[in-house]
């Protein structure tokens, strides 16, 4: 189960899209109050609207909840999750909840950390990967060489099983650019498995074994500290 460490959260639903976008999995929530939203979104499901898809995301869902409330309620975004990725995601409630929640994002004082299994066996037991990220006409991310081109990326990678031909390993970023996490690693020699973009074709679980474990931050208005962790997908076992 998905745990929260604090004080027990009170009791929530699940709530599952199928009731509102035919999509088979569901959003797990798991802490809510006034304030803010904290869910587990499946590998597959957009956090937000793109041109192309503007119904069946997370946001969506969220907010068509929330308007099914007496009195409707209101969602705001704080962060992103990569489409293929699964894992947690906080939503605000109020505009203040949002601004104080994207600054900790910001200063770095919210945490994050990710579960990967990645291709090959990783050397290093612990390494951090540097550089500046950039974008492609073709919506590919890359490091760049160019001085001042690009964006600064910073990731802190640590090993937690070896196997013969794959790598678990847990991933904690400094930056949150696009893709940082899939492409550093890639351009290591160690794609996350599953990795249609910057993998190497192989999708043994028909999924990207990427999942984001643990979320913390202080609530926006008590200032209270929270700690969200959710398991490594079942999935990933297979690798």
């Amino acid at each position: 189960m998905n745990a929260w460490k604090s004080s027990p959260p009170p009791s929530v639903p699940r709530f599952n899209c199928a009731t509102i976008g035919g999509l088979r999995d569901p959003i797990d929530i798991i802490f809510e109050d006034d304030s803010l939203i904290v869910v587990e979104k499946p590998a597959g499901l957009l956090t937000m609207a793109t041109e192309a898809e503007r119904s069946r995301t997370a946001y969506a869902f969220l907010r068509a909840r929330a308007n099914a409330k007496h009195p409707p309620e209101r969602i705001f975004i704080v962060h992103r999750l990569d489409r293929e990725a699964s894992g947690l995601l906080v939503f605000a409630k109020t505009v203040e909840s949002k601004e104080h929640l994207q600054s900790q994002f910001k200063d770095h004082s919210a945490g994050r950390r990710y579960l990967a299994v990645v291709e090959g066996r990783v050397r290093e037991d612990n390494v951090t990967i540097r550089s500046r990220l950039a974008e492609n006409a073709a919506y590919r991310v890359y490091s760049s060489r160019r001085p001042g081109a690009g964006k600064p990326a910073v990731t802190h990678v640590r090993v937690l099983r070896r196997n013969r031909k794959t790598t678990l390993v847990e991933v904690r970023l400094e930056t949150g650019r696009k893709h940082q996490i899939r492409v550093h690693l890639a351009e290591r020699g160690h794609a996350v498995v599953g990795d249609k973009i910057y993998g190497h074709g192989g999708n043994p679980i028909r999924r990207l074994a990427l999942h984001a474990a643990f979320l913390e931050f202080r609530h926006p208005v008590t200032n209270r500290p929270m700690h969200f962790d959710s398991p490594c997908p079942k999935s990933f076992d297979s690798l």
